[in-house]
């Protein structure tokens, strides 16, 4: 990356009564998290699209459940697939590199090397949806609106803000207070930009169907509320050739059509009724891809490789409640899931078990092994220490029913909740080895709208669910494992973790100095959480999955985080 050392000519620009830097400050073009970024100030366009891409067409794609919310920064309600579509940030995340921002808005930044302050020059250029300029009034209403009204995770990190102050229309400095990691300029730096003049008078922190004067490449077109969402590229984008940008957003229109699960929505998809599909279930993926038009080739069905970290999607213990507040009864129930059943009967062993809290990457610790049932003799040994474990713990077996010891009628049971029908074959699964065991798990299926409340609320025994990392790990480690989360609504801490090894852990990864040092963080992260049994390991694929209409085209080359749709096109002339 070029860097011009500006220090001085820095310095004289200051306001007066500003006061001096800390530390040496660099005018920069990009930002990584560690090392050096790839991409110099000269660079025409990203190595993993095609620059000459053709516009035009229109891309339709599944949605489940509802919508009654367009405001993507608040947790009210459900919001629409796509809004990201719609708001730009400051800077662009590409994804060829672990975690490295590029100019949008902000054209250019300065940054000390103790990453104590950034300022954002904004693209003079740079204008929202309806023409009006994008100003530095704009991104401090934005920064105080998302500080004091936004998701939790930007409240937190905003409010590691010291002071934020506007040197001129273009140019927004914000200095960090104490608590603040070498992340906290690179989530600023992320920042969505609102326009001042469409949300002032607005009720920020409640549902809306309004449509936004947004500022990205696409603007929402049409709604019908809870059912279809449609997006127009916008013609007049003010940063459609900028390097993060160019070569795509390449169709005309983005559709979002939803549906009740995604068993029906499997099946609109073999009807054509929509583009493309990214499929989650490897069973579906094993038998349900041999339909007409995969035959005869109006649809490809590829396996796109990646490397990036997998989703963490595990049967979930809430500690917060008993029984499994009790360390012996979470391992003891971890024991009985037979993994390799599961694999070979639900799945066609297309799976790998989940093995570490950031699954397919470096990051992983690689030293915990999961307990294995290729065997008769391995289930057996598996349910005896088991039945240890839990007889340890006072639970013992009265006429076949695993009950409290001091309490005989108090039986270990609990319920299992879940978010999809698809998932319900997995936790019957794992109940009828429990039944080997005296418990007998209650299993519920609700509808997105009733398990996303419930999932906020931390209201469930257990729940099949799931975490997911970057190649980068950061602040929201904390949100997802640290103590004060568990204790928030709508935080990630969905087993109510509260421990200090792994508080300190977790707030130390975004503040580790290089990569090599953020890494072995992370390891240890990992070991303390798997040592913790709070969760029940499943499954994890390594490559995606997605069967798309043949008239859609992508680049021959894949980034480290695999596809990036954005990125494709349809053909000219189709």
């Amino acid at each position: 990356m070029i860097r011009y050392v500006c220090y001085i000519l820095f310095l004289a620009a200051l306001p007066l009564g500003m006061g001096i830097m800390p530390a040496r400050a660099e005018i920069l073009y990009g930002l990584a998290m560690n090392d050096t970024p790839k991409y110099a100030s000269g660079a025409s366009h990203l190595d993993y699209v095609n620059p000459n891409a053709p516009k035009g067409g229109t891309l339709t794609q599944s949605a489940i459940g509802t919508f009654d919310n367009l405001n993507p920064f608040n947790i009210k309600g459900t919001v629409a697939q796509g809004l990201s579509l719609v708001h730009d940030r400051l800077m662009q995340r590409v994804w060829d590199e672990p975690f490295t921002l590029y100019p949008l808005i902000a054209e250019k930044i300065d940054v000390p090397t103790d990453r104590s302050a950034i300022t954002f020059y904004l693209d003079p250029r740079a204008k929202f949806q309806n023409g009006t300029p994008i100003t530095a009034d704009d991104i401090l209403f934005s920064f105080q609106t998302l500080k004091e009204k936004g998701r939790p995770n930007m409240r937190r990190i905003y409010a590691l803000v010291d002071n934020a102050e506007k040197h001129d229309d273009h140019t927004v400095h914000f200095s960090l207070g104490e608590g603040y990691d070498r992340e906290t300029v690179m989530i600023l730096a992320m920042m969505p930009v609102l326009s001042k003049a469409w949300w002032e008078g607005r009720e920020f922190d409640a549902t809306t169907l309004d449509i936004p004067n947004a500022s990205g490449p696409y603007k929402i077109a049409q709604i019908d509320p809870g059912r279809k969402i449609i997006y127009e590229r916008n013609p007049a984008y003010w940063a459609a050739n900028l390097m993060v940008n160019k070569g795509q957003y390449n169709f005309d229109r983005m559709v979002f059509d939803y549906y009740r699960d995604d068993t029906v929505a499997f099946e609109a998809f073999k009807s054509g009724e929509f583009d493309l599909r990214r499929e989650a279930d490897a069973g579906k993926w094993a038998k349900g891809y041999d339909f007409p038009a995969a035959k005869n080739g109006m649809v490809k069905v590829e396996m796109l490789a990646h490397g990036r970290p997998e989703k963490v999607r595990s049967l979930i213990f809430n500690i917060r409640r008993p029984p499994f507040d009790d360390a012996r009864v979470r391992e003891a129930l971890s024991l009985a899931l037979d993994f390799e059943w599961m694999n070979a009967n639900l799945y066609h062993g297309l799976y790998r078990r989940v093995n570490s809290y950031y699954p397919n990457s470096e990051l992983a610790a690689g030293d915990w092994i999961p307990p294995s049932h290729k065997t008769p003799a391995e289930s057996r040994t598996n349910l005896k220490k088991a039945d240890e474990l839990l007889k340890d713990a006072g639970w013992i077996i009265s006429n076949g029913q695993r009950i409290k010891q001091d309490s005989p009628t108090t039986p270990l049971t609990f319920e299992i909740m879940l978010g999809s029908p698809d998932d319900e074959k997995v936790a019957l699964a794992f109940a009828r080895n429990l039944k080997k065991l005296g418990v007998e798990p209650r299993v519920r299926v609700l509808d997105s709208a009733a398990f996303t409340g419930r999932l906020n609320e931390y209201d469930y025994d257990m729940v099949l669910h799931f975490w997911l990392s970057t190649l980068s790990p950061g602040t929201e480690q904390v949100l997802y494992y640290g103590c004060e989360a568990g204790k928030q609504k709508a935080r990630w801490n969905f087993p109510g973790i509260c421990d200090p090894k792994i508080d300190t852990l977790a707030l130390s990864v975004a503040n580790a100095p290089t990569r090599a040092d953020m890494m072995q963080l992370v390891k240890e992260l990992d070991r303390a959480l798997l040592a913790g049994h709070y969760m029940i390991p499943l499954n994890y694929a390594g490559v995606d999955y997605v069967a798309y209409k043949s008239r859609l085209q992508r680049p021959d080359v894949l980034p480290l985080y695999g596809m990036v749709l954005e990125s494709w096109w349809t053909s000219p002339d189709q």
